[in-house]
């Protein structure tokens, strides 16, 4: 068998029957292996964007995205994408052609060292030496990339060992890689520890993470919450692990969370950490003086997590899905009937003030209202970030995907692609920035070519709005932050065939929304906003 058929048929019995890429001569011959199978490729317009479609695509499917992409430039151009992945640990497998083996370390035509480029942010990566170690390879790429912590798993491929002939085709029915073992049960002591602290605790805290999302184990926690009576604050890649409308919902922590959400925080007596890195942006505004009079449960499936951040007094290693089911079948219903209302006198309404300008608060709110239950709405970086964490109401069944951990402008359209084309039958949006939609716009014609109904919600306030913000608040001036000279983002999406509509007021938003969800195809809603408007 031809290695590159190897690939294919490795890449089938993975389950695999989507792939985002970019062809080029050191992938010429998986290319055509592709072709021939039963494999559906989706053509990106730039390397990066097959890493962040891949991403989407697997955050929502809840299988491996796979993502290829030729040597050099190619496979660098896929940095980006693969380190968004890694901060957010969403599982890749990252498929990057080689330059020929004779020919490494020469510095000859279109190569780099991209598993060494990539050694800081990839799970793990392979330079296939022998083309009769692919069918292993591939298997652990996938096994790795999706157990344990999920990330991205590199596999790098020179075209001569694409090209070589397999003695043999051995398919592997296992994996077992010394070493690597992930822990999944949590240790029975633990968590009898930390039941136990839970019932001596007065004000106890839920902080929902992202790993509660990638172990779908929305249904263990809210069972956990509702035969314990626990409120529950999350962080942001933890939006959409409990519904807005849960009697025990509190919001979202940090400096860009509410401040009801905030101060339960510094008002609890235990927390209790589910999946969550805790980082600065979740964690930086407390300070470690609050630590002298709370407790810390934290439990995360990587012990790297524990403690890193925050110093941990029950620390439980393990996946959220089965130690929050443990748990709940261990724990009491306890009396925080006064600790919940507490909570809740906290709550303020957020108010839409009136304005010249769309309010991007009320865009964000009103278009929650108008898509589906399971909708999907994939948030960019910047201020839209914030606006759409902030105003998009969680229903059990929705999905909000952003880069949470490297912050990467330009993520939401090519993200949004691939969640389109894991859910079909699915509403999909995507809101972003007039800066990070200029660094993702080529997507248009992926999205074209694809005909994917997809709602483009483009808030643009002719800055990089966030950037604009921060200048300001320390220095009282600007720099290199106009946008003076966008383009005419109308006609710009007219010419990839997509429809759009500019809107320059908030009485104009709702025929505006309607417009787009009635249409067919992809949609553009422009939305006009002050260049001096606020995040919070």
């Amino acid at each position: 068998m031809k290695a590159s058929d190897a690939i294919v048929k490795s890449l089938l019995n993975e389950g695999v029957d989507m792939v985002f890429g970019y062809p080029g001569a050191a992938v010429i011959d998986l290319y055509e292996s592709l072709r021939k199978s039963k494999i559906h490729h989706v053509l990106v317009r730039q390397e990066q964007a097959a890493a962040h479609s891949a991403s989407g695509y697997a955050r929502v499917s809840g299988k491996v995205g796979v993502c290829i992409a030729t040597s050099g430039p190619g496979a660098t151009n896929l940095i980006t994408g693969i380190a968004t992945a890694y901060m957010d640990s969403i599982p890749l497998a990252v498929i990057t052609g080689q330059v020929k083996s004779a020919m490494i370390g020469r510095d000859v035509f279109q190569e780099a060292d991209i598993t060494g480029a990539t050694e800081s942010f990839t799970k793990h990566s392979y330079l296939v030496k022998n083309a009769n170690d692919l069918p292993i390879i591939i298997k652990e790429a996938f096994y790795i990339a999706s157990t344990g912590r999920p990330g991205p798993v590199l596999i790098d491929i020179p075209s001569d060992i694409q090209a070589a002939t397999l003695d043999k085709y051995i398919q592997p029915e296992t994996v077992d890689i010394r070493g690597y073992k992930p822990t999944l049960k949590g240790h029975i002591g633990q968590i009898k520890r930390a039941v136990k602290a839970i019932s001596e605790s007065k004000r106890p805290l839920i902080v929902a993470g992202g790993g509660v999302l990638l172990t779908r184990a929305q249904n263990e926690l809210i069972s956990f919450i509702n035969k314990s009576g626990i409120p529950v604050v999350h962080t942001l890649m933890g939006k959409g692990a409990i519904p807005t409308q849960n009697p025990y919902y509190v919001g979202m922590i940090g400096t860009h969370g509410f401040p009801q959400a905030n101060r339960a925080m510094a008002k609890s007596d235990l927390l209790i950490f589910i999946g969550a890195r805790i980082a600065d942006r979740a964690w930086g505004g407390f300070g470690d003086k609050m630590l002298e009079n709370v407790r810390v449960i934290h439990i995360d499936i990587d012990p790297a997590e524990i403690g890193k951040n925050l110093g941990s007094h029950i620390p439980v290693v393990g996946d959220a899905k089965h130690i929050l089911s443990e748990m709940t079948s261990k724990i009491e219903s306890l009396d925080t009937k006064d600790w919940v209302e507490e909570l809740k006198t906290y709550k303020k309404t957020i108010q839409h003030a009136d304005s010249e300008f769309v309010n991007p608060r009320y865009a964000v709110g009103l278009l929650s209202r108008k898509l589906d239950d399971d909708a999907i709405l994939v948030a960019d970086v910047g201020q839209n970030q914030l606006w759409a964490a902030r105003n998009f109401e969680d229903k059990d069944g929705r999905c909000f995907l952003t880069s949470g951990g490297l912050g990467t402008m330009g993520y939401s359209l090519p993200a949004a692609v691939g969640a389109k084309f894991a859910a079909p039958g699915r509403q999909v949006a995507a809101v972003v920035g007039d800066g990070g939609f200029q660094m993702s716009q080529h997507e248009l014609g992926t999205i074209s070519a694809n005909n994917l109904k997809i709602v483009i919600l483009l808030f643009n306030n002719s800055r990089l709005g966030m950037v604009r913000e921060l200048q300001d608040r320390n220095f009282g001036r600007i720099t290199a932050v106009e946008l003076d000279r966008n383009p005419d983002f109308i006609r710009l999406c007219d010419a990839y065939g997509i429809k759009g509509i500019r809107v320059t007021n908030n009485s104009a938003l709702e025929a505006a929304f309607d417009l787009a969800l009635k249409n067919k195809g992809p949609f553009l809603v422009e939305c006009v906003v002050d260049c001096n408007e606020s995040t919070l």
